[in-house]
């Protein structure tokens, strides 16, 4: 765990990265806090880079670096926005006892509906096949589901749905969230 956390911070330190922000995802029990920078030095719209810490009712504790290159289609116009990325993460899950750990790819849509107060749909999600996946996992899932409302050009809060689990060497699959979630994303 301490030598994920190293790398991600030894990458994020590498890059040029600017502090944007800070999500923050709650749940009945779990809470996510992920600190967003952004790097210009990934080309054409540059990346969008989190490094998260997520915790649940379980004590399970897993630390991630996550990187999304995001942008409009062809079209500028376009009310959509699509991204590709990676995440890694690491987790000690207290529940089997077991440490795990995958480098997932991923995608994200998000559709605006342009307004006054616009309003987002966002649908995301990373998978890591057994190749990338360490430690004692042998896949690694997420997907997220959510609706924001932009209160203001750097506040958006949102409602959503996640899922998110590893599969084990030696035994069943292990959830570390599976449920609603409310949150606010604020930028500076």
């Amino acid at each position: 765990m301490r030598q994920l956390l190293a790398a991600v911070l030894l990458i994020t330190a590498s890059s040029h990265v600017y502090a944007r922000g800070v999500d923050l995802r709650l749940a009945d029990k779990t809470a996510e806090l992920i600190y967003l920078t952004e790097s210009s030095t990934f080309g054409y719209g540059g990346a969008d880079i989190g490094l998260g810490a997520f915790f649940n009712e379980a004590d399970d504790l897993m630390l991630s670096g996550t990187m999304m290159i995001t942008g409009n289609s062809a079209n500028n116009n376009s009310p959509f926005q699509f991204g590709v990325g990676f995440k890694l993460s690491g987790a000690k899950l207290d529940g089997p006892d077991q440490q795990v750990g995958a480098l997932a790819v991923g995608g994200q849509i998000r559709y605006v509906i342009p307004s006054s107060t616009p309003i987002a749909f966002l649908a995301e999600g990373f998978v890591a096949p057994e190749i990338t996946s360490f430690s004692d996992a042998t896949q690694y899932s997420e997907y997220r589901f959510a609706i924001e409302l932009e209160v203001t050009p750097s506040a958006r809060a949102y409602i959503g749905f996640r899922h998110m689990q590893y599969e084990l060497n030696n035994g069943p699959d292990y959830e570390l969230d599976d449920d609603a979630h409310v949150g606010v994303r604020g930028e500076f």
